[in-house]
């Protein structure tokens, strides 16, 4: 038995190693993971309140149409209620737009590095993918337009870049729209938007009723906290995403993960303050690296990549022997860096203490 050809040589997505895994093989009593993005902060007690009331309702498939999630998100985003898709987090959604639009001989162009799953999904469905080198960790727009071509169906903007934490400036972002094909697909993939701070950060929701071919992307996995119950979704205009739909599983979003991401759009405070926690402890990072000389990306979101002028796997493992999970940017495509997640003050004061000490050692 085989399967198809497409497949052989794509390994599995490679999250960060477990928290319980690290401590039994290194036998450390506390081990701190800022490696996947997650909100050191968890989520919305209203959140919370609406799992645990959920509960009692497992055994009942969910609304498979997220109706209820379905009307308010449109509410608050000012769009109809047709033009939302829902996915098992919005990297289903990315799944879900690459079966339903890539063919063997058909192609993406995308930036390099950026999110992985552009490109895992585009090479499943047979599609070559054309990858743009990132310039100071900024998507290069214009290169990306002219390597669009007449086999050319999706162009993904990863807006802020993940793993870089670079935002697309308004002009750059409507600038690059306006030279795509229409009939080209661009994904604006924002997962980490509720974390930027960025004055010229664009508005794209708005920007739907001039391009049919938009398709923006959010999630509840990051900012709100929800990341292991798998819920988010793309937005675009009404026609085209429901052509998409049946490319979506059924009940593919569960009863207590539709109730959490409705109660956490009110908990408005709760957002709000990780969201300047976040700001904070990027500072953190870059006053660290302001100090020893070392470069960092300008991130606006939960994460920063730093270059600590040694192998990335040098670095990972230190950090790991003393009980944080990072990630190796040597897999990322920064060879000397590792990406660390934003954790909480204490957090980030213990791991940036562990790096004085790793960088005053090399």
């Amino acid at each position: 038995m085989e399967v198809k050809e497409t497949l052989k040589g794509l390994t599995p997505y490679q999250p960060g190693k477990p928290v319980d895994e690290v401590k039994r093989e290194l036998g450390l009593e506390k081990v701190v993971k800022l490696a996947s993005n997650e909100n050191p902060y968890g989520c919305s007690p209203l959140a919370k309140k609406a799992i645990e009331d959920v509960l009692g309702e497992v055994a009942v498939y969910p609304d498979g149409y997220a109706q209820k999630l379905r009307t308010k998100v449109a509410g608050r985003l000012g769009v109809g209620e047709k033009q939302l898709l829902f996915g098992n987090g919005s990297d289903e959604v990315i799944l879900i737009i690459c079966r339903a639009l890539l063919s063997k001989g058909d192609n993406i162009v995308t930036a390099t590095p950026t999110f992985p799953q552009y490109r895992h999904n585009a090479v499943i469905e047979g599609a070559e993918v054309k990858e743009v080198p990132l310039v100071n960790g900024e998507h290069d727009l214009n290169a990306m337009e002219k390597a669009i071509d007449e086999n050319t169906k999706i162009v993904f903007v990863c807006n802020p870049n993940n793993p870089t934490g670079n935002s697309i400036g308004e002009q750059s972002f409507l600038s690059f729209l306006k030279s795509v094909p229409k009939d080209v697909v661009v994904v604006s993939d924002e997962a980490y938007k509720e974390y930027v701070t960025a004055d010229d950060f664009p508005e794209t929701v708005p920007l739907l009723k001039e391009y049919p071919n938009l398709i923006i992307l959010r999630t509840f996995s990051k900012a709100y906290g929800l990341a292991s119950l798998r819920i988010g979704y793309g937005v675009g205009e009404e026609g085209f995403m429901q052509s998409l739909d049946p490319a979506r599983e059924p009940f593919n979003t569960s009863a207590i993960a539709q109730s959490a991401a409705f109660y956490a759009l009110d908990d408005e405070e709760f957002l709000e303050n990780c969201k300047q926690k976040n700001r904070q402890g990027i500072r953190m990072f870059e006053e660290f690296c302001e100090e020893y000389g070392l470069h960092c990306y300008p991130s606006q979101g939960n994460f920063i990549l730093l270059d600590l002028k040694v192998p990335g796997s040098v670095t990972f493992d230190r950090l790991l022997k003393a009980g944080y999970i990072v990630r190796n940017g040597e897999a990322l495509g920064f060879p000397t860096s590792v990406r660390i997640t934003v954790g909480s003050k204490e957090q980030n004061e213990e791991i940036i203490e562990q790096l004085r000490t790793l960088v005053s050692n090399n």
